[in-house]
């Protein structure tokens, strides 16, 4: 299976101005989804899609091929699927390579879980679905236990009251570690442009990952916690890759 392995990391952002090329422990964030990408057996060819010139410097100093993004492409309201379609389109159009599946990784998240990626990979060739993603667990962030404020009234969105956790049905978030999509699927969105999640397809297939080993830097503070998780790694306490499971 030919997999390309997409980086998006747009120039603008909203929240956290040049979040890509933030110092984190002496490197800029973008380096380390480069290094997960490099290390990711399963991707065969790596290519990241941007349109600021001091990330693109930063990634061919890694000897990562680099795709132009034009300006509408590199908007807040630019969607991934339109992105990777670019991607997707420029690979193929400059070369002989043809994809069988692509990977989605946000050039801001330089914390995943070790092996992710390939496990995502994984997942796609062995079931034949049509997208897998990360999902990591709720905890007390649980829409059980969430509420509407209507003019100071607390509407709770769920009937009931659960106090103990343990007692909460198991819900999960995507944590924007990685998504996998066939080739079919992603070429199907474009045909459905009106809807953006359209290349997820309709077979959609997930892997849980242990709440906090995904870090994605869109505040300050972000970078505080992947700081922190980083160096935990380093003194050795990793999270097992035998944690992770296909999400049912």
């Amino acid at each position: 299976m030919n997999v390309l392995g997409v980086i998006l990391a747009r120039a603008g952002s909203l929240g956290l101005p040049n979040k890509h090329l933030l110092p984190l422990l002496g490197r800029p964030v973008i380096d380390y989804t480069i290094d997960h990408a490099l290390s990711a057996s399963r991707i065969t060819r790596l290519v990241l899609s941007t349109d600021c010139a001091e990330v693109r410097r930063v990634a061919l100093g890694r000897s990562v091929e680099c795709i132009h993004r034009p300006a509408h492409l590199a908007t807040s309201d630019a969607s991934v699927q339109s992105v990777m379609l670019h991607a997707l389109h420029a690979v193929e159009n400059a070369s002989g390579f043809r994809a069988d599946a692509l990977v989605v990784l946000y050039g801001n998240v330089p914390v995943r879980p070790e092996r992710v990626i390939d496990q995502a990979v994984e997942v796609l060739d062995m079931t034949g679905c049509d997208s897998v993603r990360s999902f990591c667990p709720v905890g007390k962030w649980h829409p059980a236990w969430m509420s509407r404020l209507e003019g100071g009234r607390v509407v709770p969105l769920q009937e009931g009251s659960i106090h103990r956790r343990q007692d909460l049905t198991p819900v999960f978030l995507h944590d924007g570690a990685v998504v996998a999509v066939t080739r079919e699927a992603m070429l199907a969105g474009e045909a459905n442009a009106k809807d953006p999640h359209a290349f997820f397809g309709s077979d959609r297939r997930g892997i849980q990952v242990p709440m906090g080993d995904t870090v994605e830097i869109d505040h300050q503070r972000d970078l505080y916690w992947a700081e922190a998780v980083l160096r935990d790694r380093r003194q050795g306490r990793m999270t097992p890759y035998a944690q992770m499971k296909v999400a049912v």
